[in-house]
């Protein structure tokens, strides 16, 4: 791995280690960016379920809106804003699915009630009431009543693998520090940003 990159990668896991220690809300939250195929963005917050030198995983149905976006277009933007510390992290690069056995992995790390929901949600189609998904869960859940709830083909993690990771610190005077680390299609290179 590359000196710049491990460096980059090593400050996000300390800035994250911190979010944790201090108690910030859902410090596993981020703000996932996507781009469909005829160029129109949108914009959610999904949670980080994993993270090391070969990106930022979250996992969701791939049939919703986020999943066509990156199956249409694989690059998307992440940004972590942690508030009580003042501290932003903004991430871009290129998705790629995790392998099944990493999705299988994380799948049975999910409570019971969240396996069957992925099952009864067509999540992000148009729904005519609550109580078609209620009647759709209570469906699913006799249908695996008594048996292991096996994960969807359609339901995988993404990982965004960096091609640009900024730190943003608060500073007072909307002077802030920013440092940006970049791959620039050769090697990785990091510089200061004006606020």
């Amino acid at each position: 791995m590359n000196e710049i990159y491990k460096e980059a990668v090593g400050r996000f896991s300390e800035w994250f280690a911190l979010a944790r220690e201090q108690s910030v809300n859902e410090p596993t939250a981020m703000t996932l960016a996507t781009v469909d195929a005829d160029g129109r963005p949108a914009a959610r917050t999904v949670l980080l379920k994993q993270f090391d030198e070969r990106g930022f995983v979250f996992y969701t149905n791939t049939r919703s809106r986020k999943g066509m976006h990156v199956d249409a277009n694989p690059y998307a933007a992440l940004c972590f804003f942690w508030q009580g510390l003042m501290r932003q992290v903004l991430v871009e690069g290129e998705v790629r699915r995790v392998s099944d056995a990493e999705a299988d992995a994380y799948w049975a790390t999910r409570p019971r009630l969240s396996q069957v929901g992925a099952w009864a949600s067509k999540q992000s189609s148009l729904l005519d009431a609550r109580e078609t998904m209620e009647r759709r869960l209570a469906e699913y859940s006799e249908q695996y009543a008594d048996a292991t709830v096996p994960r969807p083909s359609h339901w995988t993690g993404y990982r965004i693998a960096p091609t640009m990771i900024e730190f943003w610190q608060s500073r007072p005077g909307r002077l802030h520090e920013r440092e940006r680390y970049w791959h620039d299609g050769e090697s990785w290179k990091k510089s200061l940003i004006y606020p």
